[in-house]
């Protein structure tokens, strides 16, 4: 399984960015970010998720949040200048980002959708992220993902 390559690792790699691979057992269908910080046995402060919205204008917006926060859709929609954002229905995320729950990155989207990370990420040297695929994760400097998916940063969990 370590020696797989997703997309997410070829671009990465692509890039010249670096980062260090995490798989993980997903036999058991625990796919939510607290159970993935456990079986990689790392800090859960450490692990983000990304979450995909829908603006009231139509736009979508990806979140990248600590996977022990909630989203603070309020703030959420404040920091992109929308009325309000939604989640996106779980049915719909392939179609619109390229990957399936529980292996959505923020790297390798289908298109460029302005993306928000968690201010809190700018205080860890590293961050983990989903690798692509489910099994797999990816450990990035922050600033070296902000770079390269030309996100912003702000306060938007709760």
């Amino acid at each position: 399984m370590a020696n797989t390559k997703t997309n997410v690792m070829r671009i990465l790699d692509n890039s010249n960015i670096n980062y260090n691979i995490y798989t993980y057992e997903v036999k058991d269908s625990a796919v939510d970010g607290i159970s993935v910080a456990n079986k990689l046995g790392v800090a859960v402060e450490k692990v983000f998720k990304t979450l995909v919205t829908k603006g009231h204008g139509g736009d979508f917006y990806v979140f990248v949040v600590p996977v022990a926060k909630e989203l603070n859709l309020k703030a959420a929609a404040k920091r992109v200048g929308e009325k309000s954002v939604e989640m996106i229905k779980v049915s719909d995320m392939l179609k619109i980002t390229g990957y399936i729950r529980g292996g959505c990155s923020p790297i390798g989207m289908k298109k460029n959708y302005n993306t928000v990370i968690d201010d809190s990420s700018m205080n860890l040297d590293k961050i983990i992220v989903s690798g692509g695929k489910i099994g797999f994760q990816v450990e990035i400097a922050p600033k070296d993902l902000i770079q390269l998916i030309n996100a912003e940063t702000g306060p938007i969990v709760n």
